[in-house]
């Protein structure tokens, strides 16, 4: 660890700061799925996976080693409690939008499997020469989860 790693002030303002962007981020993605722009959070997927990544790194730091965020100054550290709270607030909103867009998804795809299954030739019986007259020979496969 460096110095500016242990340093309480520095380490609660950086997570506070970090904390405060994620919780934005995922209240832009919930309000997309609300709005139901999806695509809008497929866009910026990959950096909202680093920052959720980031914060689990430091959080597990803090975690090893609490001592440090201790020598932090109170007005720091609640600030950094309250960001924790509101990203708390956040991340349980998202995770609500999150499971209802997926719900959506796989009952539309289950519909969309179903309708392709009915129009299917069930059963097309025997043709003029006694043989099988062939169906519809395409094949689906519906997976029930997504």
């Amino acid at each position: 660890m460096t110095a500016s790693d242990t340093d309480g002030t520095a380490v609660a303002r950086r997570l506070t700061q970090l904390t405060e962007r994620l919780s934005d981020r995922l209240e832009a993605e919930t309000r997309a799925f609300a709005e139901r722009r999806a695509q809008d959070v497929v866009e910026g997927l990959a950096q909202t996976q680093d920052m959720a990544n980031q914060y689990r790194r430091e959080s597990a730091q803090i975690k090893a080693a609490p001592a440090v965020l201790a020598t932090a100054p109170i007005a720091d550290r609640a600030t950094l409690i309250k960001a924790t709270e509101r990203f708390e607030a956040v991340l349980s909103r998202h995770a609500r939008a999150v499971e209802a867009a997926r719900v959506i998804s796989e009952g539309l795809v289950h519909a969309i499997a179903q309708e392709v299954s009915a129009a299917r030739a069930m059963g097309s019986g025997y043709g003029a020469t006694g043989r099988a007259a062939m169906g519809d020979g395409r094949a689906i496969t519906l997976n029930r989860s997504a």
